[in-house]
């Protein structure tokens, strides 16, 4: 496959001499102009949006990732055969939950490291599994049905593992963590949401997990990036209130970059809603600063858009546009680490 890279080059200019900034031409008496230093390019990956998409599909072949059943396994082993298939040290927190139902799940927390030596790290992070019950479909009969998952849960994996395919070909200068958390989507269903003061974090088990157990000792990272529902037509991203709270300066960061790339439109540089996702423990608990890009769909009743939580939530709510702006936006801040 032929590659292409986006070269985004700063000039630096050093003045030598004495304190006027200039250097004396030892001959003539005059100034002499200063030499011009110009930085390495900074080689930024083009994200590739019709692989994002195939990774996508693949997942959504298996069928319903709900942990504990086959196609979760299944899907589980290809995720992790991909990453390895990059070069990427991979890790597995294999681990036994306990849903707010009282269900015993077998999830699996995926954890692909690139660069492992480096200290320097930049933590990016998706959910894998799918919502068990698409309690939010308008018909009733379905609401105890495993739902196909595309946005919710399989457009920020086929992101990250785009970037992973990146990664592998052009290295960044930083160590990049990718971590794919498992049983976030099986919180309160609809029919229990009276429950919700006893099981307010019957959400997000698997980065709960995480986050109290890291997969190295005292981990550490610059930030994280949480891509959650990434996947939509017409996606707005705005600035959500758990992220800006806890790391509002890479927030800013983040959406800066995406304006300076056209995706202003996808980026929208407005406060949103509070969201409780998995970022919410990884600062809450581990301390680490973690924001969420997630869309926004103010329009909707349940604030995501129609396919959310139901049966709709297949391929034809995924968009390659909207792939692009999220991972050609999230590959730029992470190759102008330093």
């Amino acid at each position: 496959m032929n590659r292409i890279y986006i070269f985004l080059v700063s000039l630096l200019f050093v003045c030598c001499g004495a304190s006027s900034g200039k250097q004396q031409n030892a001959k003539s008496g005059q100034p002499q102009k200063a030499p011009t230093v110009v930085e390495p390019a900074v080689i930024v990956p083009i994200f590739d949006a019709d692989s994002a998409y195939n990774f996508i599909e693949a997942q959504v072949n298996f069928g319903p990732r709900v942990p504990s059943t086959p196609s979760h396994r299944k899907c589980g082993d290809y995720l992790v055969s991909k990453f390895e298939s990059y070069g990427a040290t991979v890790l597995t927190q294999d681990v036994d939950l306990r849903a707010y139902n009282g269900d015993l799940l077998k999830a699996r927390n995926i954890i692909a490291q690139f660069n492992p030596d480096k200290s320097d790290r930049i933590m990016l992070c998706a959910h894998w599994d799918t919502r068990p019950w698409a309690d939010s479909d308008p018909d009733k009969a379905n609401h105890y049905k495993p739902l196909p998952g595309a946005n919710d849960g399989g457009s920020g994996v086929g992101v990250l593992l785009e970037i992973a395919r990146q990664l592998a070909a052009v290295p960044s200068k930083v160590g990049v963590d990718i971590i794919l958390f498992d049983a976030e989507d099986y919180g309160l269903h609809e029919n229990d949401s009276h429950l919700w003061k006893k099981h307010r974090h019957s959400w997000a088990l698997g980065s709960q997990y995480w986050s109290i157990n890291p997969h190295v000792a005292g981990y550490n990272a610059r930030y994280g990036i949480l891509l959650d529902i990434v996947g939509a037509p017409n996606s707005k991203f705005l600035y959500e209130g758990y992220s800006t709270r806890f790391a509002e300066d890479v927030v800013y960061k983040v959406w800066q970059y995406a304006d300076k790339l056209g995706y202003g439109n996808y980026f929208v540089q407005e406060d949103g809603g509070i969201i409780t996702d998995d970022h919410y423990y990884v600062n809450s608990i581990l301390g680490l600063p973690c924001i969420d890009i997630i869309n926004c769909d103010p329009d909707s009743p349940n604030g995501f858009g129609p396919y959310h939580h139901t049966m709709k939530d297949d391929m034809q709510w995924i968009d390659k546009s909207a792939l692009k702006a999220v991972g050609q936006t999230v590959l730029t801040v992470i190759y102008n680490e330093k």
